[in-house]
């Protein structure tokens, strides 16, 4: 039942991810606005809204889950340090902790996120029994080679009697 929830969980995660690139992908200009009023390079939106949307995808169908929620984790405390740090603004404080669920939900990704019915962990199960195989066939071969060896030293041929 756990892994069915942190499939869940990752899944519903990642929505938030892939949503909001979508929107910026879409229309990049209310985001390029918003980097433009602290700083940031408006002409970054585009290429954020792209990152999102990739990293969203990545995170829900399991593939490098563990790099993909630390990225993530760092891009949402950026959120925080850029945008939602006027803490005195019960608004901005109702984003920052939002995201702050949302970094406690990428270390749990991190924690639990190469569990049952993501690729890192099929892949990973794939590995470790081509290993197996690889090394069952090398010991049958040795096993057959060592066979052989004994079996020509110890054969004993019997003498030919022509009459």
């Amino acid at each position: 039942m756990s892994m069915i929830a942190a499939l869940i969980g990752r899944i519903l995660l990642a929505v938030i991810f892939i949503v909001s690139g979508i929107a910026k992908v879409m229309d990049p200009a209310p985001a390029a606005g918003m980097m433009g009023s602290v700083g940031l390079p408006a002409n970054m939106a585009l290429g954020v809204g792209i990152f999102e949307l990739v990293a969203g995808v990545l995170l829900a169908i399991g593939l490098m889950t563990r790099l993909t929620s630390i990225v993530l984790f760092v891009y949402v405390a950026l959120t925080i340090l850029f945008f939602h740090n006027a803490l005195a603004d019960p608004a901005q404080q109702v984003n920052a902790l939002k995201n702050l669920a949302i970094m406690g939900g990428m270390l749990m990704v991190f924690a639990y996120g190469q569990m049952r019915w993501s690729y890192d962990h099929w892949r990973a199960r794939d590995k470790v029994h081509d290993a197996e195989l690889k090394a069952a066939r090398a010991e049958g071969k040795a096993e057959g080679a060592t066979a052989v060896a004994d079996h020509t030293a110890t054969v004993v041929r019997e003498p030919v009697v022509r009459d």
